[in-house]
C-alpha cells in the first residue's frame, strides 16, 4: 500500500510540473494546462478514495503521532 501511495504522489507531483511547463511554454493560447490541472485533480480525488476504501476494509490503520 505505502508503495501504491507513493507512486500516486509522484504521478500527482509529475502533472502539476507538467502543468507549469505548458503554462510557461504556451503562455495560455492551449488547454493542455488545464488538462494537467484537471489530472492532478482527478488523481487527487482517487488517491483519497484510495485511501478511505484501504482504511474501510482494513488494509491500512491510524498510528497517531508518534
Amino acid at each position: 500500500m505505502k508503495i501504491l501511495v507513493a507512486i500516486a504522489f509522484l504521478l500527482i507531483i509529475g502533472s502539476l510540473g507538467s502543468a507549469l511547463f505548458f503554462l510557461m511554454r504556451d503562455k495560455g493560447k492551449s488547454n493542455r494546462t488545464v488538462h494537467a490541472l484537471a489530472m492532478r485533480v482527478g488523481l487527487s480525488i482517487t488517491l483519497f478514495l484510495l485511501l478511505l476504501g484501504a482504511y474501510k476494509m482494513g488494509w491500512i490503520q491510524p498510528t497517531g503521532i508518534r
